[in-house]
């Protein structure tokens, strides 16, 4: 069972379907045109493991009592494999038990898939591009970038796990007004290193960070003649060492924090092709600019804007807004992308409808593009906000963060709220090496699992794939355990459906939970073969689940603890 939820309900609306042709055919209710009714599963195993509203939902063309109905329905249903049993409840629910050979299946299914375990069917043929951190290369990464990384990249695992071709892009705004002011920045503060401090007045709105004296200062070690240049020579030569030094070291703390990309995407690339051009052009033809003040606005309030937006100062530079466009045009147009998800921080609400509303209007569809949007994090640190970085003196860098935390726990607990709460991120409890931290939780339960089967492998009573004979896992601790397990192809496919990757924490945190029961209520060493081979198969099943979530999210799954 590669999708033993998806499959179970398939099963079950084929039994409805065919219990109630049976009543049908018996004259017991008449021929119609069915509603449709849905396959759930209870929230309590008491009330079923799968239950339908079939009989309310068709009470009114079926012309009797719910509860009539699904009795009917339950005199008639057909036998199955894996259903023990089926049960009337409330107003007319049919609730269904599964049997001995459901949970068997599902074990061994997930014994023996291993890292396959999870991938489902649900997005093949797609090709989705995920573009996320994309930071100013003008200065290090901030923790909105650290959060937004996390994100990104788990969500674009689980795109692929759910069968997509997933594309990871990083957007590298190397031109405009901030490159422009990066080289004023760097400029400035080589020519004060040269000259002294007096020499000449740094920029109000320059950037002010340590890192700009020290990739000055580089350069003048570098090139110790540099200043005899001219200032816009100079300029440009200290923005290309700037961004190449500056994009360098994003790569190397990105490595760090296990995210790679597939591909650089560098801004000036639509400049220098003449794409922005031609992207404002055609917007000007399909009739969507006007002219006003010397300067070209696009038409934004006529496809849902709140105002219209300038592509084309009056001096002929083109807006971020105009290069966008050109760049989200490149992406469907040029690449063929069948979707694409940016990943921002909540501060862009406002670049949604712009950005839809630019894609309508070059011919898009709008709803082919989609946002995740990220509300701040807050650093606590004994109990108090934990502000200060150790290399700005300003904010904390995704560099300072690691310094703080493992990869794994920070790619975790950035996880676990949904992205559009803030958060507290608790810099203690992330280091903690007890259940308190719920990484070590889940860590925790599979480093368990493998001393298991270390240890019942040096007894010579090791794992054997397709060995669960002669048991049908009939404590509660089994089948909450295979329940769970169960789970995740659909928990695989919700998290890629909603774009929301805080699912997977939760999840992972519910299988250890499971498994600790289990382990805590169930032995395996001692007992006889048939139990044991059973239990072992559930101990891999559990390892393999919890091991293949982590994964999603780049986490490693450590054998020994």
């Amino acid at each position: 069972m590669k999708n033993p939820v998806n499959d179970m309900k398939k099963e079950i609306r084929r039994l409805v379907e065919e219990s109630y042709q049976a009543c049908v055919a018996e004259g017991l209710l008449p021929e119609a045109e069915l509603q449709g009714f849905d396959i759930e599963q209870p929230r309590d195993a008491q009330n079923g493991d799968y239950s339908t509203n079939f009989a309310m939902k068709n009470v009114r063309v079926l012309k009797n009592a719910p509860q009539k109905i699904g009795q009917m329905l339950a005199d008639h249903m057909p036998e199955h494999p894996m259903i023990e049993k089926v049960e009337i409840a409330g107003p007319g629910f049919l609730n269904f038990y599964l049997g001995a050979g459901y949970f068997k299946a599902v074990a061994e299914s997930a014994a023996s898939l291993g890292e396959q375990f999870g991938k489902t069917d649900l997005l093949k043929g797609e090709r989705i591009m995920v573009e996320f951190v994309s930071a100013n290369p003008t200065g290090p990464m901030h923790m909105g970038n650290a959060r937004g990384g996390v994100v990104g990249d788990s969500l674009a695992n689980a795109l692929a796990w759910a069968g997509a071709d997933v594309h990871k892009e990083f957007y590298v705004n190397n031109a405009g007004n901030q490159v422009a002011l990066f080289g004023l920045s760097l400029y400035t503060r080589l020519m004060q290193k040269v000259h002294g401090e007096d020499y000449c007045e740094f920029p109000e709105n320059g950037y002010h960070g340590d890192d700009i004296k020290a990739l000055a200062a580089d350069y003048l070690a570098e090139h110790p003649d540099c200043a005899e240049e001219s200032e816009e020579q100079l300029t440009q030569k200290l923005i290309a060492f700037g961004l190449e030094r500056n994009i360098a070291r994003m790569k190397v703390d990105l490595g760090k924090y296990k995210i790679q990309f597939d591909h650089w995407f560098l801004e000036s690339t639509l400049h220098e092709s003449g794409y922005v051009a031609e992207t404002v052009k055609l917007l000007e033809d399909r009739g969507w600019l006007y002219e006003k003040e010397g300067a070209k606005w696009f038409k934004a309030t006529e496809l849902g804007c709140d105002k219209d937006e300038v592509l084309v100062k009056a001096n002929g530079f083109y807006t971020y807004y105009a290069v966008d466009i050109a760049y989200h045009r490149n992406k469907f147009e040029e690449r063929k992308f069948d979707r694409c998800i940016d990943v921002f921080g909540a501060d862009h609400h406002g670049h949604t409808l712009r950005f839809k509303a630019g894609m309508n209007a070059i011919g898009q569809d709008p709803e082919k593009l989609q946002f995740v949007l990220m509300q701040l994090v807050r650093l606590m640190k004994d109990g108090e906000p934990f502000r200060m970085s150790k290399r700005t003196g300003k904010s904390i860098t995704l560099s300072d963060l690691l310094d703080e935390i493992p990869a794994d726990a920070a790619r975790f607990f950035f996880n676990m709220n949904h992205c559009d709460s803030a958060m507290d991120f608790d810099l203690d409890l992330a280091l903690r090496q007890d259940n308190e931290n719920p990484l070590y939780y889940v860590q925790y339960a599979h480093a368990r699992i493998c001393s298991i089967l270390r240890t019942m492998e040096e007894l010579g009573e090791g794992y054997q794939a397709a060995s669960a004979e002669g048991y049908c896992f009939d404590t509660e601790e089994e089948r909450a355990l295979i329940r769970a397990i169960a789970n995740f192809p659909e928990e695989i496919n919700a998290c890629a459906e909603g774009l929301e990757t805080s699912r997977l924490t939760h999840y992972a945190m519910s299988v250890a939970s499971c498994f600790h029961s289990f382990y805590n209520a169930c032995r395996i060493k001692g007992e006889e073969k048939a139990v044991r081979e059973a239990r072992l198969t559930l101990c891999v099943a559990a390892k393999n689940t919890i091991a293949n979530a982590l994964s999603v999210m780049s986490i490693d799954a450590p054998k020994k603890m």
